[in-house]
């Protein structure tokens, strides 16, 4: 994770019937519907909430 890499984050699932958790992380990756994408700074917290909506995320490393 170098300083300023950025990740491309493109959802690929949808959050009907998931829980509210999944929902809102989904929210604050700046995501809310199928196909939307998002470009962020490559951060510990970032991957985090990755992680716990991967079923639900494509992750791109090679964003610019």
């Amino acid at each position: 994770m170098a300083d300023g890499k950025k990740i491309k984050i493109t959802q690929t699932g949808s959050p009907i019937g998931r829980t509210a958790d999944q929902r809102a992380t989904l929210v604050g990756l700046g995501l809310n519907k199928r196909h939307r994408v998002s470009v962020l700074v490559d951060t510990p917290a970032v991957r985090g909430m990755i992680n716990k909506v991967r079923h639900l995320v494509r992750v791109d490393e090679d964003a610019r």
